[in-house]
């Protein structure tokens, strides 16, 4: 339930803060005006609102189920967007983009049934150190960024920020002590933040320099099949007895069903097709 409760509110805060950026737009200035108009909007604010309450659900959800049946749960975010946008922005969802949600909702589903406890094991000593170094070099990626040209730009830079996210994932269940000079010391904790800071950064840039479609299907993939790899070889994650392979059909429809819907990663422009 958390998993789906995070879902629901990154993918709404999606659409209000579309809603609010499209009105904000009309005046002058750069970027910096721009986010300051949008702030001054109840929408743009509650999808802040909705986005720190998402993180919360996420966490708790990573703190009790596989880490790949919340990446699926993630990914399915998109599906809240598309039918969201189609109420409140008037977007008109294809057949096409409708069995897409159904095909969300399935994945989605039988995940829920297969999905056993999450694993009890803390991983390798190493695995909190892998976890800093790949998100110093999401963030890395996200100075130089804007450097890149090309058609495969906004594929690397979502990449990179769906692996950011994924760093985002792993860390928090690598994170046990909460004492706060255990916290301190813990490598898990500062690749959480750097990694988590990088993939927004990232995010925001592959958004801005290229194909919303191409960067979102690369936030989907390196934000899915990474950390579900991490959270079953090393981390302990298993399915219910007997029940692996329906873990997997349903991790590869849920994705799959995100992936159909990946022009939603930026919320359209109102009766766009």
């Amino acid at each position: 339930m958390c998993a789906l409760g995070a879902a629901v509110c990154f993918g709404t805060a999606t659409v209000l803060q579309a809603v609010a950026a499209r009105q904000a737009g009309a005046g002058g200035g750069g970027e910096a005006a721009l986010l300051l108009r949008a702030m001054q909007q109840w929408r743009y604010l509650a999808g802040l609102a909705l986005d720190g309450l998402g993180f919360v659900f996420q966490i708790a959800a990573l703190r009790s189920i596989p880490i790949y049946a919340v990446g699926a749960a993630l990914a399915s975010s998109l599906a809240v967007t598309a039918v969201v946008a189609a109420r409140l922005l008037r977007v008109r969802l294809s057949r096409t983009e409708w069995r897409a949600v159904g095909v969300v909702c399935a994945g989605l589903a039988m995940l829920g049934l297969a999905s056993g406890p999450e694993g009890e094991q803390g991983g390798p000593d190493a695995l909190g150190w892998v976890m800093l170094a790949t998100a110093v070099g999401m963030l890395v990626l996200a100075l130089l960024g804007g450097r890149l040209s090309g058609r495969m730009r906004a594929l690397v830079l979502g990449l990179g920020a769906g692996f950011g996210f994924g760093v985002v994932e792993v860390s928090v269940r690598l994170i046990d002590d909460l004492a706060p000079a255990a916290l301190l010391t813990d490598p898990a904790l500062y690749a959480l933040l750097i990694g988590g800071g990088a993939a927004f950064i990232l995010l925001t840039s592959a958004l801005q320099r290229g194909s919303v479609t191409t960067a979102t299907a690369g936030i989907v993939i390196g934000e899915t099949i990474g950390p579900a790899a991490v959270g079953v070889v090393w981390l302990g994650d298993r399915t219910r007895e007997g029940l692996a392979w329906l873990a997997v059909l349903g991790f590869a429809v849920a994705v799959a069903g995100a992936l159909a819907l990946a022009r939603f990663g930026e919320a359209p422009v109102a009766d766009e097709a």
